[in-house]
């Protein structure tokens, strides 16, 4: 049995999902955006629905699917903050928000993530992290993350297996890969020796690690 046909078994059983989101998905599917994989959706929804976090936030937007997905299984109430600096997506991911009537509860921040990062001042405010932005960057992002995660909050960091090249040896790695490769080692060696941080990988989708906060 194929890895192929057996993710091709298990998305069979999976719930349908609003119709924007949907014609979300497809829209990315057609124009080559990256967005969240099945498996990835799949993980989200249950950790969102257990969880019932109030207040999330998102390093990187795209087009909005992870943050409207996020929203449409959140309780009433829950608040999303996500940062973009692509500004070509900005625009698309502020009309996606609007057509889905989630404008009142995402708020998007656009620029360099590290600046923003640095400028929330509500230590400890956000009790749902989710990192699905530029990856060699995850390592610089971490301070501010661990800062604003309450205690007992989740981070969810997306995309660290690198399509599987985190397994080889840096030379193994094409050159201008090498510092990406480094970076997240680095990252996920931080989050696996942290002490404030309970953390597990797993290698569903392209990898992804799910660290709470100890209280």
């Amino acid at each position: 049995m194929t890895d192929e046909r057996m993710l091709t078994f298990l998305h069979s059983f999976d719930s349908e999902k609003p119709a924007y989101l949907s014609g979300l998905e497809k829209y990315a599917k057609e124009t080559g955006v990256p967005i969240i994989r099945p498996q990835m959706q799949g993980l989200l929804r249950l950790l969102i629905t257990w969880g019932s976090p109030m207040r999330i936030l998102e390093v990187g937007t795209a087009i909005g699917f992870s943050a409207l997905f996020m929203s449409a299984y959140a309780p009433e109430g829950c608040q999303i903050t996500t940062i973009e600096k692509y500004e070509k997506r900005i625009p698309l991911a502020r009309e996606n928000f609007a057509k889905a009537g989630k404008s009142d509860c995402i708020t998007l921040l656009e620029g360099d993530a590290a600046e923003i990062l640095s400028s929330l001042k509500d230590d400890g405010a956000y009790d749902f992290i989710f990192m699905d932005a530029a990856k060699g960057q995850y390592i610089h992002f971490l301070p501010d993350i661990l800062r604003l995660l309450s205690p007992g909050g989740l981070l969810v960091s997306d995309n660290v297996l690198q399509e599987g090249e985190l397994l080889e040896s840096k030379f193994a790695v094409i050159r201008r890969n090498r510092t990406i490769h480094n970076r997240m080692r680095e990252y996920l060696y931080q989050l696996t020796h942290c002490g404030e941080l309970e953390t597990t990988i797993l290698s569903i989708a392209d990898g992804v690690a799910l660290s709470a906060k100890r209280k």
